[in-house]
């Protein structure tokens, strides 16, 4: 990697993408080549996002979740804008000319409602839409040059105040096309091709802005005066002229002043900080640039935006400067909320951009964790990460772990550059330089605000040598809860760019940390407690399993010796804490003793199974297995199925012991939870459930055998001892074979045996995950407990995964992030955390799982989805590929091929219409019921095009029969050279585009023709019955285009005479017996046709007459 360049000082905020809206996208269909996004609008609460359908999808900011889908049936949603003042209104602007008003009523849970509706645009493209900035009125601009306005109701007011007398008015026409509007403090805003309008809309006046007129599109805005000493002054507006150039008017129209931003744009471009590559700066300088500024926008912190097709300008107007401008390919539009862009790409794409300070963006990388990109900025703005300024948004300490994370093998250049720029670091308070000199040149240092030295070590001094690996530790634990919390404050800070910077340095001063390299330094709560309650839990694990594997003296522990109390029960104690102290000297060699069998017994059941009379002998490596499992089970087995035998020879007297030592506990407990605040009656609640665990503990041993059987065992991730390395590694391979092997065979008679899913919950430390997981769908039919045994053994594995901390905090685009972080990754850990993310988010969860495809097959999905679901994830997936790469994907989806047959009967009753629409009751098609629409239409084409033998073509048709999916039904009865009963159908569906289009079934001999023609006659009177009866109800389409002619027998005449000829065609008609009457239109179609006929033969008698002439002419 190169060096990184130095922007110059000028430069101080960047353009940021932190957040990818892909995954949005996905999940709402909007990236595919059928559906895509066309506009935009944003405010404090929702991205509205209009779609080529008619839909207007709104998100919620927060958790990017979609709240509402309002739908229109006038067009494409061409414009959008969310009312400044009442997030519960939003106008909407159609292709059609229709400008709708929609009160949302999400604060009562109300249905939303069109409360305002204008067809004063009708047959125009509306190019702007405005709010009034007080009172409920939309502005409304179009190519014409009308603007008009359009009042709206509210219902929160009660029912006469939707009552408008005059609810749209004609407020101007100007020259030309509408490019921009603007309103503030009761004056509109007009900038068309020519001009730019300023209209009191109050006093019905007007002005124009500058005497000279241009051409094209410029755009204009105002520009409030409400910060600092300009409060209270009124607002400025900026218009656009030629040559990037911007007039500064005042509030009347009269022209201050021309800022000219060609020169100061010849300036190179700032990068993109994107996490989708790495950020590129060119020093070069650029040549001036003359851009017509097509809109202009208020933006963040007294700023004004515009933007191009290739890149977006943000410039300060009141010094006329430009802040900065920054490369972004094929931008369509932009909508802005404070120092928020949202950009609509041409490709339908959505990107989230940030304007921030260079030391905000810094630290904003830091707390997600982006090391190379954190520190590519910190070396190309070097002026602002070195003042004294940026320590309180980051610290010394911060980039020095940055430095840390960063490894000289792979950044050599990056950790050269940063090294360099932490040692130009200024302290906090740069001013104090009269008091630095008590400080010893090898330390750096800042000073507080209450007045106290804050030391820093620099590196390679002796003191910092000696305190490293304290400050390393406690800062890594600090980092670690600090981590996700980072992440949820960043949603809760202001937006605007300064504001955030005089936040953040609030709160680093009042939250500002000594961090002493002190050996006392106390631990974080949460990880001091996680470590009370592990050892907790391994001291009552080791006591009780002592307890149950202790071999006393029956004299000793006698029932009335041990209620007597005093004497006999000091001996008792005495003899116990002595015999628990030998064991425990005991306990390490018998550990290797019992290392070293299991190792000889794994060694010996290898050596049996490279032999292949063994290996390829199921019985014989059954058996095999079964020794070895023998000597596994008493090593490495539970502890209550060890110590059975041991069990078994216990006193009464001992279980009174076990009842006192679990109510101790009990107590124990009930006495934390007391002075925790918890309610002393949950803990009474629980206590009669533990005295019911110890009476069955108590109790015969066919009970406790009725009950093991009821009750799974628990699953075991991590290994009771400590197994070497290298006998691990042949553990592994003996487990998962026998796991495979019992899984694929029948239950074993042996009393040794273990049944697959016993085993696999008893041994999964044990197991190769992977072969466990293709195990696992293979036998997923047959055992679907083996699945779930998989899937909450790795659940637990995965609990301790920060992700999970990201997943539980419900934001399925983080989420979504911090798993593609941890690629690659093997498939078992992350279907745990997918299928922790389907718990929690449903199908949009399901909807984004394509990303990480290939690791996550199919096969992974629908044993953890629903099938409506596991749908949607197929057909996102399959249309995330090309056109032509479709058909050829989804056949190798199919493993094995009978999967094309299940998922085609799973997509035709998934969002499918009701067969009472599409079959009649003796299971005919139904009249023109092939245009109802289908929810997966397209993969159900795909599906029916796959390759397969002839049995599961005929099986997919008649499939697609009994589920009244015609169009395949038809193209498979082709495909399979049933033409009659594809004939047939098209008869009874009525539709004469069925044989037109592209893809029709024409009829290719007379027979056909005649055939085709009877079956007309035959099947007109049932669906003249059935049309006029209204079977189908006037909503048959279900929204799809609509379908073609009908079929009659004059129809497919007419047809045939333009195939065969005028007289052909009336000569069939007769052979098959059918009296018709041709009506004026056929028999003038018919005449020309003979005329067209006449024609074409005589020239082409003419043709072969001259052909003729010429070759006898060479000839001679």
């Amino acid at each position: 990697m190169p060096l990184i360049p130095v922007v110059p000082e000028n430069h101080s905020h960047v353009l940021a993408e932190f957040d990818c809206l892909d995954p949005l996208l996905s999940a709402l269909r909007l990236d595919s080549g059928r559906l895509k996004c066309t506009c935009l609008a944003v405010s404090r609460k929702w991205l509205a996002l209009g779609t080529s359908a008619g839909g207007l999808h709104l998100i919620q900011k927060e958790g990017w979740k979609q709240r509402l889908i309002l739908t229109h049936k006038e067009g494409s949603i061409t414009q959008v804008a969310c009312c400044p003042h009442d997030e519960d209104f939003i106008a909407v602007a159609t292709s059609q000319g229709l400008v709708v008003v929609w009160e949302l009523q999400l604060e009562r849970r109300g249905r939303p409602e069109r409360v305002s509706v204008s067809w004063e645009h009708r047959g125009q493209s509306i190019t702007s839409l405005c709010w009034d900035t007080s009172t409920l009125r939309v502005f409304v601009g179009d190519t014409g040059g009308k603007v008009s306005l359009l009042r709206a109701g509210s219902s929160k007011l009660g029912k006469g105040s939707t009552f408008v007398i005059f609810p749209v008015q004609t407020v101007t026409t100007v020259d030309s096309r509408v490019v921009q509007l603007g309103y503030q403090d009761g004056r509109l805003l007009v900038s068309s091709l020519s001009r730019c309008y300023l209209c009191d809309t109050d006093r019905e006046k007007f002005w124009r802005v500058g005497y000279k007129e241009r051409d094209g599109e410029y755009g204009a805005c105002f520009y409030p005066q409400n910060r600092g000493l300009l409060v209270g002054q009124p607002p400025l507006l900026y218009s656009a002229r030629p040559g990037s150039r911007i007039w500064e008017a005042s509030f009347n129209g009269e022209v201050l002043s021309t800022h000219q931003f060609k020169q100061p744009l010849a300036c190179p471009p700032l990068p993109l900080i994107t996490y989708r590559d790495e950020p590129h700066y060119n020093p070069a300088q650029k040549s001036p640039q003359s851009i017509a500024f097509t809109k202009l926008l208020y933006f963040g912190d007294q700023n004004l935006l515009t933007w191009t097709d290739s890149a977006i300008y943000i410039f300060t107007p009141q010094n006329g400067q430009v802040l900065l401008w920054t490369e972004v390919k094929d931008l369509v539009n932009i909508a802005v909320y404070r120092n928020e862009l949202f950009c609509l790409h041409g490709s339908g794409r959505l990107s989230h951009l940030s304007l921030l300070s260079a030391e905000r963006c810094v630290e904003r990388l830091l707390r997600r964790e982006s090391w190379p990109l954190a520190a590519g900025v910190c070396c190309m703005f070097q002026h602002i990460v070195t003042s004294s300024r940026a320590r309180k948004s980051i610290p010394i300490d911060r980039l020095e772990h940055l430095r840390s994370q960063l490894s000289s093998s792979t950044h050599p250049e990056l950790c050269v550059q940063l090294e360099e720029v932490i040692s130009k670091l200024e302290p906090l308070d740069s001013a104090s330089s009269s008091r630095r000199s008590s400080i010893s040149s090898h330390e750096s240092f800042n000073v507080l605000d209450c007045g106290i030295y804050r030391v820093i070590s620099r590196r390679g001094s002796q003191s910092d040598e000696e305190t490293s690996s304290l400050i390393n530790q406690s800062a890594s634990e600090e980092e670690r809860l600090k981590e996700f919390s980072f992440v949820q404050e960043e949603d809760q800070v202001d937006h605007d760019p300064q504001s955030v910077e005089r936040v953040e340095a609030e709160r680093s001063d009042s939250g500002l940390q000594f961090h002493l390299p002190l050996s006392f330094l106390p631990k974080p709560p949460r990880i001091a407690l996680q470590a009370v309650k592990d050892s907790v839990s391994s001291f009552v694990k080791k006591t009780t399993e002592k307890i149950n594997t202790l071999q006393m003296n029956s004299e000793l522990w006698q029932r009335t010796e041990f209620r007597e109390g005093g004497q006999a029960e000091i001996s008792a104690a005495t003899s116990f804490s002595e015999e628990m102290d030998n064991e425990v000297y005991d306990e390490m060699p018998t550990i290797e003793s019992d290392m070293q069998e299991l190792r000889s017994a794994t060694e010996r059941a290898i050596s049996q199974i490279q032999d292949p009379l063994v290996l390829l002998d199921p019985d014989c490596l059954g058996e095999t297995l079964l020794e070895w499992l023998v000597v596994l089970d008493r090593i490495l087995g539970p502890a209550d199925h060890g110590s059975a035998a041991a069990g078994d020879s216990i006193t009464d007297g001992l279980g009174e012991e076990r009842w006192d030592y679990l109510n101790a506990c009990s107590e124990q407990q009930e006495e934390s939870s007391l002075s925790s605040g918890e309610p002393r009656e949950s803990m009474t609640e629980e206590s009669p459930e533990l005295g019911e665990k110890e009476d069955g503990c108590d109790s015969s041993e066919k009970e406790h055998e009725v009950s093991n059987e009821t009750r799974p065992d628990p699953v075991r991730v991590a290994s009771p001892k400590a197994v070497p390395m290298d006998l691990l590694a042949d553990l592994n391979q003996l487990a998962t074979l026998y796991t495979e092997l019992s899984c694929f065979r029948k239950e074993e008679e042996d009393e040794r045996a273990l049944g697959c899913i016993a085993f696999l919950r008893r041994y999964f430390f044990l197991l190769d995950q992977e072969r466990v997981r293709r195990m696992c769908l293979l036998c997923h039919q047959e055992q679907p407990e083996a699945q779930r045994s998989f899937t909450e053994a790795m659940l637990d594995v995965t609990q301790h995964s920060k992700v999970v901390e990201v997943i539980q905090r419900g934001d399925l685009l983080r989420s979504l992030r911090s798993l593609r972080e941890l690629q690659p990754c093997s498939a078992p850990p992350l279907l745990a955390h997918l299928h922790r993310l389907y718990e929690k988010h449903g199908e949009a969860a399901v909807r984004s799982f394509t990303q990480f495809y290939p690791t996550v097959t199919p096969a992974d999905i629908v044993t953890m989805a629903q099938q409506s679901h596991f749908l949607a994830y197929l057909d996102n997936l399959v249309q995330s590929r090309t056109e032509e790469d479709r058909l050829s994907f989804l056949q190798s989806l199919l493993e094995p091929e009978s999967l094309g047959q299940d998922w085609l009967e799973l997509a035709l009753t998934h969002d499918a219409p009701q067969r009472c629409d599409t079959l009649t009751p003796d299971g005919e098609p139904r009249w023109h019921s092939h245009c109802f629409s289908w929810g997966y239409g397209r993969l159900l084409s795909l599906l029916i095009r796959l390759p397969a033998d002839l049995s599961s073509k005929q099986k997919m048709a008649e499939t697609c029969r009994s589920h009244g999916y015609w169009t395949g039904y038809i193209s498979l009865c082709c495909e399979l050279q049933r033409r009659t009963e594809a004939f047939s159908a098209i008869c009874r569906l009525d539709d004469i585009s069925l044989l037109q289009e592209a893809g029709g079934v024409e009829p290719q001999t007379l027979e056909e023709w005649k055939l085709l023609i009877r079956l007309s006659q035959r099947c007109s009177g049932v669906s003249d019955s059935d049309q006029l009866t209204g079977v189908n109800g006037s909503g048959w389409s279900n929204g799809s285009e609509d379908c073609g002619g009908k079929m009659s027998p004059e129809t497919l005449t007419l047809m045939l005479a333009r195939c065969a000829g005028p007289d052909r065609a009336m000569a069939v008609l007769e052979e098959c017996g059918v009296q018709l009457d041709l009506s004026p239109h056929s028999k003038l179609v018919c005449e020309l046709l003979r005329v067209t006929e006449k024609r074409q033969r005589a020239m082409i008698q003419t043709m072969l007459e001259r052909c003729d002439r010429f070759l006898w002419s060479q000839h001679a």
